[in-house]
């Protein structure tokens, strides 16, 4: 029977084809919770199930990230709890300043291809990127599946993506999957496999396609899954905790698609998502002119150093606009010391920008940037709901980095051809 990537490794997994729909049960390679979901996974194993210790130590991963540092003593008193758990059960903790979740888990090499990974985060989806079945659970399932080692899935039905061509000038991957998205809409690929092949994941480096992959749950998907062709596996080299199955990756011919997709990236523009959904996305041209109090860029959407090259780019030599501020985040300490040495740290400080690493900050609203009453912000995240990011009246839009950073210069959402005249791929690094 010819399978989808999906298909392919969780058949893998259980030893036997399978179907969409199918009810499943199988071992995860690895589970990941953070700052806002571990204290519950950890609180449901001891007082429900009276969790006295996990399935493999080696799997489990905590990371503190959401509210890193702590803002109060309540949420230290839950870092606390996840460094004692971590101590006692010999599981990997990333605490304070290691980085936001998803890029530290990509980057140590828990999720790579053909594996099976659960996170208590629902942008767990982004190392899909990588050629891993990777979904976000609850609490809950989290708990269940880091004390037995074990999760049950219902096998998804799939969506076909193929992507053909180069992306134009300034244009990024973030441009992409908001026009995905805002084809699809919030409900357009719920509990599918979002499988993206052809020849345009050339055009992508890994950074880019990690940003696709994080946002594919925006549209209700169960994961995004992307073929680990050569660009993955030199990325994983010497990272992959286990052994990778690339050849799990590739769709069969023939492979049965719910429905299929062809996007060429050569007609793609930069896109802004209104507030307040993801799917709200339309061409930059309709919201060019509009204020803007802050520019954040960062998150585990687009924190990461193809990110900041880009800003840094765009803004060397520039200046912050008047009563606009513009808060950067690395997506990790990793990310961030490589910005340092290459010298966007330096630019982008220069410009105006405050620039720091491993938090979440405003993306969940948490800190370092809550936007108050009635201020508009132009964000690199994955969600702008009302009220996530700071006051309910404020108000988010969502774009790429090129974006954000050219908008940031002039104070209002502005085209970002007008000051980067290549392609991002092109773009050293």
């Amino acid at each position: 029977m010819a399978s989808t990537i999906a298909e392919k490794i969780l058949g893998a997994k259980v030893g036997k084809e399978v179907s969409p729909g199918d009810i499943i049960a199988v071992e995860v390679d690895a589970v990941m919770a953070q700052d806002g979901t571990a204290p519950l996974a950890i609180k449901v194993m001891n007082e429900r199930f009276g969790g006295e210790r996990v399935a493999d130590p080696k799997k489990v991963v905590l990371v503190i990230d959401h509210t890193a540092p702590s803002n109060n003593p309540g949420t230290s008193e839950l870092h606390i709890l996840m460094r004692r758990f971590c101590r006692r059960h010999g599981c990997k903790l990333f605490d304070v300043g290691n980085g936001i979740c998803h890029q530290v888990m990509v980057e140590n090499g828990y999720p790579y291809p053909g594996s099976v990974v659960v996170g208590a985060d629902s942008h767990t989806v982004t190392y899909g990127a990588v050629g891993s079945f990777a979904t976000g659970v609850g609490s809950t399932d989290a708990a269940i599946a880091m004390m037995t080692g074990k999760l049950w899935f219902k096998v998804p039905e799939a969506l076909k993506f193929e992507l053909k061509g180069k992306f134009q000038n300034a244009v990024m991957s973030k441009d992409l999957i908001l026009k995905i998205i805002s084809d699809l809409k919030e409900d357009g690929a719920t509990y599918m496999s979002t499988e993206f092949v052809g020849e345009g994941l050339k055009d992508m480096r890994m950074d880019s396609r990690l940003t696709v992959s994080n946002m594919v749950v925006e549209m209700g998907a169960k994961v995004g899954l992307m073929p680990a062709d050569e660009e993955v596996m030199r990325f994983m080299e010497g990272r992959a905790k286990g052994t990778p199955k690339p050849e799990l990756t590739f769709p069969d011919p023939g492979a049965h698609y719910k429905d299929e997709f062809t996007y060429e990236l050569d007609k793609i523009e930069p896109m802004v998502a209104k507030p307040y959904s993801p799917a709200n996305g339309v061409p930059v041209s309709e919201l060019e002119g509009l204020e803007i109090d802050q520019v954040f860029i960062g998150s585990c959407t687009n924190g990461r150093l193809e990110d900041l090259a880009v800003a840094a780019k765009i803004l060397k030599g520039k200046k912050i606009a008047n009563n606009t501020r513009c808060i950067v985040i690395a997506a990790s300490r990793n990310v961030y010391l490589e910005a340092l040495k290459k010298g966007y740290v330096d630019i982008l400080t220069e410009a105006g920008c405050m620039v720091t690493f491993g938090t979440c900050g405003p993306c969940v609203g948490a800190h370092y940037g809550v936007l108050g009453p009635d201020e508009v912000g132009l964000f690199t995240t994955n969600r702008n709901f009302k009220g996530r990011s700071g006051h309910r009246s404020s108000k988010v839009y969502l774009a790429s980095p090129a974006t954000a950073a050219a908008s940031a210069i002039e104070g209002k959402i502005t085209d970002p051809r007008k000051y980067l005249n290549m392609r991002v791929r092109d773009l050293e690094i």
